[in-house]
Order: structure tokens, then C-alpha cells, then sequence
């Protein structure tokens, strides 16, 4: 890859990795449209490795709180009441594992089945529909729940889905916790705590996957995918929780139906 392509692709991960629009209905976007070669699994974990500080950056009190609160869980005796923190953290550890165990029992699956442009044509304009389903149901709903175990177990179920290529793990994480009854804001910050270990496990495997069969890479291209999707996402994050009680998720509703449409056009 040349500098440009590196920059495009490590902006396009840090800005849809955390929009609810789907990083890989638009990673093959610009390989379709400008003939790009394949970036490669090297490249794929830098950009992860970004987004990832990116979203501990931002949350980094939150997430330093969760892990002071949960390793106290874990050392106190049993039988004391959860502190918030604690039991947050221990919801986001649950609502990964469904994700993390159908990953290991379906890889071969999705990556043989599913990745194709029409899968994601689809899931892009149908999941797209079902996020607006839930911003309709937000406006009419005068009071928002708090999460309860319930609430995040079915929120990481509902990341599973996300497993399929166009679906979005923020879109569907986010339109699953509005649809069960929490605000926008609460549904997203939950959604962006849930996407560390998430992501963190996917870049692992990947690294495991890496390291097996060492590919040829420019450590020079890898440090600036970091830094580009890292700064990328980090503004995406702080903008999106910012203007989403204004907004809404319409505008990603209308541009994923575009997209879609878009997609299936290619094909």
C-alpha cells in the first residue's frame, strides 16, 4: 500500500468502527472502486490497535474504575454486594463471551459463507432499518431504564449478530439496548465499553493467526495506520456522544440505506 491508501483505510476503521454504519461494509468500498490490493491481516491489527486505545483513552477513567472495582470483587470475600463499578465490569465480561465463543465455533463458516458484497448489501440495509425501528421507539419513551444484568446479556447476544460482515457491532449493540428500554447515550456508552475486550480478543487472535505464517509488512505503514485510526476514532467517539440525544440515529439510518442500495448496485 502507498501512504494515501493507508491513511483512507485507517480512517475509514477509526471513524465506522464506532458509528453505527458498519467498518466493513466501507473497507471494500474503495478495493471495489479504486482497485486497491488487499491491505492484509497486519495492517487490519494495526487499525484495531487504535481504535482500541482510542475508545480506553476516552473511557479511561471508566475503565480504570471497572478494573480497580473488579479485581476487589475478586479478591473480597464472598457475599458482599457488587459496587457499581464492579458490576459493570463483570456485565461487559459477560456479555462477551456469547460473541468470543461463537467466533471460535463459526470462523471457518463466516469467513467461507459470509463475507461476500451481497451479505453485507443485505445486513447493511436491514440492521440500518431495524436502528431506525429503534430510534422511533426512543422518542416515545418517556423513561429510561437503568442496565441490569438482563438488559447487557441480551445486549451480547445481540453482539453475536455483529459476527456477520455489514451489520455493525456498534449498530447492532446500540439498537439492542435502546430496543430493551435504555436512553441513546447509556445504550452507546455500554456498546463502546463492550467493543475493548471485543476487540482486544479479535486483535489477538489475529496477532495468533500472524504470527503462524509472519506476513510482509512496512512497520513505518503499521505506526501510521495506528495513529490515524487512534486520533480518528477518538474525535468519532467524543462526536458521537455529543450530538446523539440531538441527532439521533437517522442520519445513519438514511446513509446506511444508501449505502446499501449502493452495494447491491456494485453487484
Amino acid at each position: 500500500m502507498d501512504t494515501l491508501q493507508t491513511i483512507i483505510l485507517a480512517l475509514i476503521q477509526g471513524i465506522t468502527e464506532f458509528l453505527p454504519i458498519s467498518s466493513s461494509a466501507h473497507l471494500i468500498l474503495p478495493a471495489q472502486l479504486l482497485d486497491w490490493p488487499d491491505q492484509g491481516i497486519a495492517f487490519d491489527v494495526a487499525v484495531h490497535v487504535g481504535s482500541l486505545l482510542a475508545v480506553v483513552i476516552y473511557f479511561r477513567q471508566d475503565v480504570i474504575n471497572m478494573t480497580r472495582a473488579w479485581l476487589l470483587s475478586v479478591s473480597s470475600n464472598r457475599g458482599q454486594p457488587l459496587s457499581t463499578d464492579a458490576k459493570l465490569a463483570w456485565m461487559v465480561i459477560a456479555a462477551t463471551l456469547p460473541a468470543i465463543i461463537v467466533a471460535l465455533l463459526a470462523k471457518d463458516f463466516i469467513e467461507v459463507h459470509l463475507r461476500s458484497t451481497t451479505v453485507i448489501a443485505v445486513t447493511t440495509l436491514f440492521f440500518g432499518a431495524l436502528l431506525g425501528f429503534a430510534d422511533i421507539k426512543s422518542r416515545r419513551q418517556r423513561v429510561a431504564l437503568e442496565i441490569t444484568w438482563r438488559i447487557a446479556l441480551l445486549i451480547g447476544f445481540a453482539q453475536v449478530l455483529a459476527l456477520i460482515p455489514g451489520t455493525s457491532r456498534s449498530g447492532v449493540t446500540i439498537t439492542a439496548a435502546v430496543l430493551l428500554g435504555l436512553s441513546k447515550t447509556d445504550g452507546a456508552r455500554f456498546s463502546f465499553l463492550l467493543s475493548i475486550p471485543i476487540i482486544a480478543a479479535a486483535g489477538g487472535y489475529a496477532i495468533l493467526d500472524m504470527l503462524s505464517d509472519p506476513p510482509i509488512f512496512s512497520w513505518l505503514q503499521l505506526g501510521l495506520g495506528v495513529v490515524v485510526s487512534a486520533i480518528s476514532a477518538y474525535l468519532c467517539i467524543k462526536l458521537f456522544l455529543q450530538l446523539l440525544e440531538r441527532i439521533g440515529f437517522m442520519p445513519f439510518v438514511w446513509y446506511r440505506l444508501v449505502l446499501g442500495v449502493v452495494l447491491l448496485a456494485m453487484i
